[in-house]
């Protein structure tokens, strides 16, 4: 099997060669402008590190945030930068006043890390957190909206939302789901971790009370570039993770919430500064010139590889394209009860062995994952290949993983 290259746009990333990268979902990969950028920015530090952070920093800081905030349709005095997604929600969990009896909402296909932090929250308060089944393979925006608003009572003080599953890489109705929820008296955080650069976003129009996201996923912003919004009537009980000079600051010239938000000591900001770099750039290597071409162009993408995969090893995607942006799903063949047992046993540095082999023996990076177990299971149930679609992939690289599969799953069989 020879590897096949990425597509005439992959010059742009520094992607090593030995390696077929289809997994861009799991933390995204920075273009070498969008590098250069942030090198610059790191410079401009070190010539002077006083006089950068007392003087230019603030102005540099507006300016990117000015950029990003009408990215994601929201004011500037609503934003504010944070490290990456799992920050933002963290932030406004230990920012919430619960009490004994609160009820945290979630479902089961949300982000490990997130619901740790709505459990670190509410065993602290003494509050409970709730998780109702998310419906995989969903077949409508209606059966989830449907679900996830079913698990609301008078004592839900939050619903944690995510925009894009990360283990299914569903597209949730979002904008129904806040309105109803918060219809009934119930703040919505939006876990828009696969939003920027994936999905249109426009934070006006959704109006959740907080919401965060990464731009260092889709919008191949450096790491530890993300957001936080919260709407301008949350924000007095808002602190970040980190308590600095701006909690007693005397300004009067600038927000509280920037006041704090903006400084939390010393950092490289170099990932933030550099975001509207990589806003930039991509739109440029697709014929529309916009980012509704880039994402237009990572949908089809992810489409036609789910169809590749999908055909070889004989199975179906399990979600319509309507419910997916930029990453698919394609089930893998199951294998008799015995030894799926012993593959689950199989020690791994990933989610499952497979995993290893297909980067060890083949240089494909790709998750092969189980969806987790949802209220009232135990077990995580089916195995899934996840498909990534980024400008640099093309079609050959989802047949070359096809055959990896193909193969490896025979020696599974016969080595089981």
């Amino acid at each position: 099997m020879q590897r096949p290259e990425g597509s005439r746009h992959a010059e742009h990333w520094a992607i090593d060669p030995r390696v077929t990268l289809l997994n861009h979902g799991s933390f995204g990969a920075t273009p070498r402008a969008v590098m250069a950028e942030a090198d610059r920015y790191r410079l401009m530090v070190e010539r002077e590190p006083v006089g950068f952070f007392v003087e230019q920093l603030e102005p540099l800081l507006d300016g990117a945030r000015g950029t990003m905030a009408a990215f994601v349709g929201c004011d500037a005095d609503d934003f504010a930068f944070v490290s990456n997604a799992s920050a933002g929600v963290s932030t406004v969990v230990r920012s919430l006043r619960l009490a004994p009896g609160d009820e945290l909402l979630t479902t089961g296909h949300e982000y490990n890390a997130c619901n740790n932090a709505l459990r670190h929250a509410a065993e602290r308060a003494g509050a409970k957190v709730v998780s109702v089944r998310f419906p995989f393979p969903a077949t409508s925006a209606a059966e989830m909206a449907q679900a996830v608003l079913a698990g609301i009572t008078p004592r839900t003080k939050l619903l944690l939302l995510s925009h894009i599953t990360s283990p299914s890489a569903t597209v949730t109705p979002a904008a129904e789901i806040i309105r109803r929820a918060q219809e009934r008296g119930v703040d919505v955080l939006l876990d828009s971790a696969h939003g920027p650069g994936s999905v249109e976003l426009n934070l006006r129009a959704l109006a959740p009370a907080y919401a965060t996201g990464n731009f260092h996923k889709w919008l191949c912003a450096p790491k530890g570039s993300a957001f936080l919004f919260v709407r301008r009537d949350r924000q007095a009980g808002m602190q970040p993770l980190t308590i600095s000079h701006g909690m007693n600051s005397p300004r009067t010239d600038r927000p509280r919430f920037r006041l704090e938000f903006d400084f939390g000591g010393t950092l490289d900001p170099s990932p933030w500064l550099a975001t509207p770099a990589a806003l930039r750039l991509l739109p440029t290597l697709v014929p529309e010139g916009t980012w509704a071409g880039v994402m237009r162009a990572n949908h089809a993408l992810a489409q036609q590889g789910a169809a590749i995969v999908g055909k070889v090893l004989g199975t179906r995607p399990p979600l319509p394209p309507m419910l997916c942006a930029s990453m698919s799903l394609v089930p893998i063949p199951a294998h008799e009860p015995a030894l799926d047992a012993r593959l689950r046993a199989r020690p791994t540095r990933y989610a499952d062995a497979l995993q290893d082999r297909l980067l060890a023996e083949y240089g494909i990076q790709v998750p092969i994952l189980r969806m987790p177990p949802q209220p009232g299971e135990t077990l995580e149930t089916d195995r899934y290949v996840r498909l990534s679609a980024q400008l640099y992939n093309t079609p050959e690289q989802y047949a070359f993983l096809a055959e990896a599969l193909v193969e490896e799953l025979e020696r599974e069989r016969r080595e089981g």
